[in-house]
């Protein structure tokens, strides 16, 4: 399998590189996010590639596995909700400012992207496409929670955070910009039913809530519920990506 790592600077004055690990040789490009804090190579670490290796070998999708920031952003409890969202939006410029040109510059200019992620990845993949979806109009969501006010948020929020979370903004969608929207943008959100799914991590109510705050928006987002056997796990995200990606590409 075609496989190759490298380092962008994270920017913003933050002198941090971020790694990013390209998977496959042509096709649509696939930009993954990883769970809680993790790091780019965490997706093949955990057999993530492996579950999409055919589509891979055959050209249709290419990945590319970023690091997250969230170890400083919203996992750090020490600090305010709001403080978290800031510091977001210095991975949210990156994002848009230095990877996404990257992926342009190593596939085609202006590549439609998609965007996908477990847990806390799932809400990186519906955030950036909501926010750009003139990039990433597609974000697959696998077992997330959309709505940051319930990670052990404190202190008072503000416009950072309220951007920074869909389940704030979503609702207060209108005018021209929600007509794009529903003209560009398309959502699939997967969850399980099973251990870990409701409690500790929140996935099943929040994705159940997002996809109703979507749908109510006239927004296209499928809503895929799979039994109460299936835990917030690796082996079921395998299952899960291997279903539905080769549908997009």
């Amino acid at each position: 399998m075609n496989r190759h790592q490298f380092e962008l600077p994270l920017g913003s004055g933050v002198d941090r590189g971020m790694t990013v690990i390209r998977y496959g040789h042509y096709g649509r490009p696939v930009v993954v996010f990883p769970s809680e804090a993790g790091r780019a190579w965490d997706f093949e670490a955990n057999g993530m590639v492996d579950a999409v290796g055919d589509l891979l070998h055959a050209g249709r999708v290419t990945l590319y596995c970023v690091d997250s920031v969230d170890a400083d952003t919203w996992s750090d409890r020490s600090l305010p909700t709001e403080e978290r969202a800031v510091r977001h939006g210095i991975y949210h410029r990156w994002l848009t400012d230095v990877l996404v040109p990257t992926v342009h510059a190593d596939t085609s200019p202006g590549a439609e992207l998609i965007t996908t992620g477990c847990s806390l990845g799932a809400y990186h993949a519906l955030q950036f496409s909501l926010q750009r979806a003139d990039l990433a109009p597609l974000a697959i969501g696998l077992s997330g929670n959309y709505d940051v006010t319930t990670w052990r948020a404190w202190g008072e929020r503000g416009d950072a955070t309220y951007f920074a979370n869909p389940t704030d903004y979503v609702p207060h969608l209108h005018g021209d910009h929600l007509d794009w929207l529903r003209s560009r943008l398309s959502v699939l959100l997967v969850v399980g039913q099973g251990a870990w799914e409701t409690h500790p991590t929140g996935a099943l109510p929040s994705t159940r809530a997002m996809a109703q705050l979507l749908q109510d928006k006239g927004l296209r987002c499928e809503l895929d519920l799979w039994g109460e056997d299936v835990s917030h796990d690796w082996v079921w995200w395998q299952r899960q990506l291997a279903h539905h990606l080769p549908r997009f590409c």
